[in-house]
């Protein structure tokens, strides 16, 4: 089947529309990050560089790394811009761009996302690195595609735990690639993650406006299912893992937890543990992926 032009823009220079990436320009080992600037400060990491692309937030580099091919793409905030990511990734990969038709061999890619998060638990120090086992999306963005998956008692238990309000969108929980996660065991503290839709109300910041859930942050942090935990606050992972499982693709997220909420405490100057962080999954990519 042909893809028309209005379901799939293709730039002028044959790069996929928002993040102008050209098809032979993709690496099949893929690191996003939300901020634009920390696509330089990982291609330094690289031993050498192909291309570099910029558009709006969309920044990219590719690049090698151990002899191993990257790509490094910055996404912006939140999971309405991992939709177009992860929509124009596997398009990159998946379709040929010169008849619009799908190929007929898939090609599996392996994106890791690397960030920064807020602990919900005390026991999850500033500055530790949180990968996220199971996303629980805040979002709801996965509910816009037809059979969504979803663990369904994880799911059930949620919400009667949180005694949640009918007037937001339904949670959804979604597991990272098992590849990944077992790649980052001992390296990382693994359990569950919350991708919220904004950084004040939908992380239970109180500012000038009172919340629909009161007690969300006491409740979140008092869940406990399958031998799990809610360990963190991001923006992002259950619409990379929710995305990535439906296209065939393997995917994770790392964060560096830069505040603690139950404690109440932060650390604004995180650059050298991103460093780290960084370096770290290089090597997890280049060598065990």
């Amino acid at each position: 089947m042909r893809i028309p032009e209005s379901e799939l823009i293709i730039n002028s220079d044959g790069s996929a529309f928002h993040i102008h990436i050209k098809p032979e320009q993709l690496a099949d080992r893929v690191i996003v990050v939300g901020d634009p600037g920390r696509v330089d400060q990982i291609a330094v990491f690289l031993d050498s560089i192909e291309c570099r692309n910029a558009s709006r937030e969309f920044v990219s580099v590719t690049g090698s790394y151990k002899g191993k091919r990257f790509t490094v793409l910055s996404t912006g905030i939140g999971t309405d811009n991992i939709d177009i990511v992860m929509t124009e990734l596997d398009a990159l990969a998946n379709i040929d761009f010169s008849t619009r038709e799908v190929k007929p061999e898939h090609r599996k890619l392996t994106i890791l996302r690397i960030g920064t998060c807020g602990a919900l638990q005390p026991d999850v120090p500033i500055g530790s690195y949180v990968f996220s086992r199971v996303s629980i999306g805040f979002d709801g963005l996965m509910n816009w595609y037809a059979d969504r998956e979803s663990l369904d008692d994880f799911e059930a238990a949620f919400k009667a735990h949180m005694n949640w309000n009918p007037h937001l969108p339904d949670p959804y929980f979604v597991r990272a690639s098992e590849r990944i996660a077992q790649a980052f065991e001992g390296s990382t503290i693994q359990g569950m993650t919350i991708s919220a839709p904004g950084f004040y109300g939908p992380q239970g910041r109180v500012v000038r406006l009172p919340l629909a859930m009161p007690d969300m942050l006491d409740r979140i942090s008092a869940f406990r299912f399958s031998g799990m935990k809610i360990n963190n606050f991001e923006m992002e992972s259950s619409a990379l893992a929710g995305l990535a499982a439906k296209l065939g693709h393997d995917a994770g997220t790392v964060c560096c937890a830069i505040a603690n909420r139950q404690l109440k405490d932060s650390n604004p100057n995180y650059k050298r543990k991103i460093e780290e962080l960084v370096q770290l999954c290089l090597d997890i990519l280049a060598e065990k992926l």
